[in-house]
């Protein structure tokens, strides 16, 4: 049995669930996936349910008081990314009506070169935050043992 946890899998059912588990990619890199659910009710009420709209207009003062916040990661950093995050995923609902014709718009694309976009378009969005993004959505991605080797290759 693994000494992790496997986080639940499941196709969001609106923009909003897609913003939710880009914020959990985010913020689960550096911590166990134990503290960051413990925190998930937190980061919920902390980012107004990930409603993208009011979380793209969070100004300077709401990282501020964010970064106050314990129920959540008080990382200013990774609060603003969150904030950036949400105006790109403004801009990706616009362009692709939905967050979800976005992902199906890269159907073709190999596994790497998808996960390459998304660590290109979003704010500290890694290599392991892009696989547990598009493994939770319920994306194709290659089985973690290959993806990891895949990952020192490219090192």
């Amino acid at each position: 049995m693994a000494d992790y946890e496997i986080p639940p899998r499941a196709v969001p059912e609106n923009d909003a669930g897609y913003f939710e588990k880009i914020t959990q990619a985010v913020f689960q890199s550096g911590f166990s996936w134990q503290v960051i659910r413990q925190k998930w009710p937190g980061f919920q009420q902390a980012f107004a349910n990930f409603d993208i709209g009011l979380v793209a207009a969070f100004t300077d003062e709401d990282v501020e008081r964010l970064v106050e916040n314990k129920a959540i990661v008080r990382n200013g950093r990774k609060i603003a990314a969150t904030i950036e995050n949400a105006r790109i995923c403004q801009n990706i609902v616009a362009e692709y009506g939905s967050f979800r014709g976005y992902l199906r718009a890269m159907d073709e694309q190999p596994y790497d070169k998808r996960e390459k976009t998304l660590c290109k378009r979003f704010k500290f969005m890694g290599p392991m935050g892009a696989y547990f993004f598009c493994w939770s959505v319920g994306e194709d991605v290659p089985e973690y043992h290959e993806w990891r080797a895949a990952q020192g290759s490219h090192q």
